[in-house]
């Protein structure tokens, strides 16, 4: 639904709450999926105030390769490596499905990290 800014100049429309899905990209729900586990990973890592090099040995990957998630650069990660990443922190990874609801047209995918 879109309406008017408050200039009147452009038309303002309700995001979907998938903003790779809002911008067309045809992989939105499994880009959501890995922007969200990635957020997960990095507060954990935060958390742990583990510097790169540590984190690299936890998680058993390169220090570029952490950088790489600290920056969400994720082209190189799967949802399951992020998954496995997050496990290898000690985290519990629950993925829920459900039927959706009818008001939704298309599917979408939804990662819960905990």
């Amino acid at each position: 639904m879109a309406r008017k800014s408050a200039e009147g100049k452009e038309p303002v429309s309700r995001g979907t709450g998938n903003v790779f899905a809002d911008l067309g990209f045809p992989d939105a729900a499994e880009r959501q999926a890995k922007l969200r586990l990635a957020y997960a990973l990095n507060q954990v890592l935060e958390a742990c105030k583990l510097s790169q090099g540590d984190a690299a040995k936890v998680l058993g990957v390169t220090q570029p390769k952490v950088s790489a998630l600290r920056n969400y650069k994720l082209s190189g990660f799967s949802v399951e490596r992020l998954m496995n990443l997050l496990t290898a922190l000690d985290q519990d990874v629950e993925i829920v499905i459900r039927r959706k609801p009818r008001s939704r047209k298309a599917a979408r995918i939804s990662v819960v990290a905990a």
